[in-house]
């Protein structure tokens, strides 16, 4: 089995963005509100890590704090932006119309295509917690375009469930992309069926899972290549992962 990397919870790269001093026009909220960023891939003052897994060229875990934190209206062209709420209210504002409130087991996909700008924020009252995935389109320029959906917890237990991609149910991105969620309860093997040429990005969001070899705890990450079936034994209650395919 051939696996790219291997990274752990506490080598990620970390951002912490004040919404006071330089970063005032771009993060929102009160003087004290922040941003905390831990990211799997090179995004912007973290550049020593590493630069992305086929198209996908961001996966942030990051917190936003209560009362109005977040960032502000901001352009984008030319990715497609997923959002992934595990804990408190997102606030989705974009430019082709959308005003959406997502929680917890909620999800986006937002295409910024030929351009579009959107502004996220947390105006409630608890932290908020959310995963960011950027990828690199297949098509350039195409008009803009929202989607959201939500993780069924029950239905989704103990089995791997599309979250985006091609399959009844997902969000449709048109490429040769997806994510799911693998919801788990202790001692339970599972098995991902990758396309021909895909590598599989798993992300451990809670819980241990023994994945190529390897034992990964809440946080870590293995990112694996030309594998097309991958075993994935839960060993904690409650473990849960991001599952993520993408050509190479």
């Amino acid at each position: 089995m051939s696996v790219r990397f291997l990274l752990r919870a506490g080598e990620r790269g970390y951002s912490y963005l004040p919404s006071a001093g330089p970063n005032a026009s771009y993060v929102a909220g009160h003087p004290d509100g922040a941003i905390t960023r831990h990211s799997s891939f090179n995004f912007h003052e973290y550049q020593s890590g590493l630069p992305g897994f086929g198209v996908m060229k961001v996966f942030g875990d990051e917190v936003f704090t209560p009362n109005g934190t977040g960032y502000n209206m901001h352009p984008h062209h030319n990715f497609i932006i997923m959002a992934f709420v595990l804990g408190g209210a997102l606030t989705h504002i974009n430019t082709i119309g959308k005003v959406d409130e997502l929680r917890k087991d909620d999800y986006y996909v937002f295409s910024a295509g030929s351009g579009g700008k959107h502004s996220e924020l947390n105006i409630g009252e608890e932290d908020l917690h959310v995963i960011y995935v950027w990828i690199l389109p297949d098509h350039l320029l195409t008009p803009p375009s929202y989607l959201r959906s939500r993780f069924d917890r029950k239905a989704g237990s103990n089995r791997i469930t599309s979250l985006v991609g091609t399959e009844k149910d997902a969000l449709p991105i048109g490429q040769n992309f997806k994510v799911s969620r693998l919801l788990s309860e202790a001692d339970r093997e599972h098995v991902w069926q990758a396309s021909s040429g895909n590598g599989l990005y798993a992300f451990v969001l809670e819980g241990e899972a023994d994945i190529a070899g390897h034992r990964l705890g809440r946080r870590d990450s293995i990112g694996l290549e030309s594998e097309e079936r991958v075993k994935i034994t839960a060993r904690a209650a409650d473990t849960d992962l991001l599952l993520v395919e993408t050509a190479l």
